[in-house]
């Protein structure tokens, strides 16, 4: 296949990519708004309708800006890749970094850092007024930079390294290095998930442990119940940025631990805390972190074994603009092309994720009873002004947790089931 051709099916591959994703979001557009007079029947009573058409612009107002920003995106980054101007960058650094594992760092940094300043505009115009204008954003622009600032530093820390470390084994591990450098990612990869609770999630973030008190106490009550050892259930300081309420398991061993934002233990009753924090307990009962991490391993093999098998194919640098082969290229190649290639997995990973969030519900409901897992996730819904009433196909390609109707009702038809009403 010709440098052309190349070039020729990553445009059609991207353009695809993208129209498809502006057919499902027009579809979910067209589907909120058909909705948005009224109350859906399922949630009359729960979701007023002042929070009904507040959940409908906001959705309205994310899908507008989606549509901007993505084919936006897109086009700068095929006109970068037509006109040759990462291949130009690439060259451009020869005669200045001496030595071709510095210029390969160089080169990934500095074409981070383009894409970082081209994304700047929409991450602030995303914050500081679309979240504001609904009454979510509550960071300054203060906390923002220093988000930027420490993200940045945190991804050349760990990042640099990596990358030096998977350059040695292109050069010295012979035609296995793929092989050997996705044992090594993996092990990189279980030891971040280890760390990041106790030493990366605090450098943005502020962690307490829950407070003495009733909760605790049934807090305490549920881990015996449900035997769950965990290093501790700690409230983070998610108010410091917005208003939005979610909580997340994270970790592995004695570094596990389950989180819950602030702003979620303000809005909620104890039943309902409670009720997700067994939905959190749940995902571990079925080994669903497990699984995730074993599947994201899995897939770092097949993505190194995929680099080795164009690392020596010299019309697709062509293809990208690159004078001749190089490490760096080869990254900037799969960081390209990976998104566009794979898309049509997005609905098998979504359709997976849903089925773990089900699994998490039911095992949920069993510990705690299904009102208050049912209430939880209204309040849930209500209080991030989630989209009540996605379009099916929209929901089935890109949602990773079930859409709240569907939620709801597969709770219901748990308890329908049980009690035999």
């Amino acid at each position: 296949m010709s440098a052309t051709a190349i070039l020729d099916v990553y445009a059609i591959v991207l353009a695809a990519d993208l129209i498809w994703g502006l057919f499902l979001t027009r579809l979910n557009y067209r589907s909120v708004a058909s909705f948005e007079a009224a109350v859906p029947e399922d949630f009359v009573g729960s979701v007023s309708q002042d929070e009904h058409r507040k959940a409908c612009a906001y959705s309205k107002a994310r899908m507008r800006f989606g549509s901007l920003e993505g084919p936006l995106m897109s086009a700068l980054t095929l006109a970068a890749v037509a006109t040759g101007l990462f291949g130009w960058i690439d060259s451009a650094l020869g005669p200045i970094v001496g030595g071709e594992y510095l210029r390969g760092l160089v080169f990934l940094a500095a074409t981070g850092l383009l894409f970082g300043l081209v994304s700047l505009p929409f991450s602030l115009y995303s914050t500081f007024v679309l979240e504001k204008r609904f009454g979510f954003n509550t960071t300054t622009m203060g906390t923002w930079l220093a988000d930027l600032a420490k993200g940045a530093a945190l991804s050349a820390a760990i990042g640099a390294p990596l990358v030096l470390l998977l350059f040695v084994f292109m050069d010295a591990a012979g035609a296995l290095w793929w092989l050997w450098a996705a044992c090594a990612f993996a092990l990189v990869n279980v030891a971040l998930s280890i760390l990041f609770p106790t030493f990366i999630a605090p450098l943005f973030n502020k962690f307490r442990p829950m407070e003495e008190g009733s909760l605790a106490a049934k807090i305490r009550e549920l881990a015996l119940k449900t035997s769950f050892r965990v290093g501790g259930v700690f409230v983070m300081d998610g108010s410091k940025r917005s208003k939005h309420s979610n909580a997340y398991f994270t970790g592995f061993g004695r570094a596990r631990r389950i989180v819950l934002f602030d702003t979620l233990v303000a809005q909620m009753s104890e039943e309902e805390v409670l009720a997700v924090l067994a939905h959190e307990i749940g995902h571990w009962k079925k080994r669903h972190v497990l699984k995730a991490s074993a599947v994201s391993i899995a897939f770092s093999f097949v993505t190194f074994w995929v680099l080795s098998l164009l690392k020596d194919w010299g019309a697709l640098y062509a293809g990208f603009g690159f004078a001749s082969p190089s490490k760096e290229a080869l990254l900037l190649v799969l960081g390209l092309a990976s998104g566009p290639f794979t898309f049509f997995l997005t609905p098998l990973f979504s359709l997976w994720s849903r089925k773990r969030e089900y699994e998490a519900d039911r095992w949920a409901a069993e510990q705690v009873g299904s009102a208050a897992m049912g209430s939880s996730l209204l309040k849930l819904s209500r209080e991030n002004a989630s989209n009540l009433t996605p379009h099916p196909l929209y929901s089935a390609w890109y949602y990773s947790h079930p859409a709240p109707r569907e939620r709801l009702a597969a709770l219901k038809g748990r308890t329908s089931g049980t009690t035999g009403a």
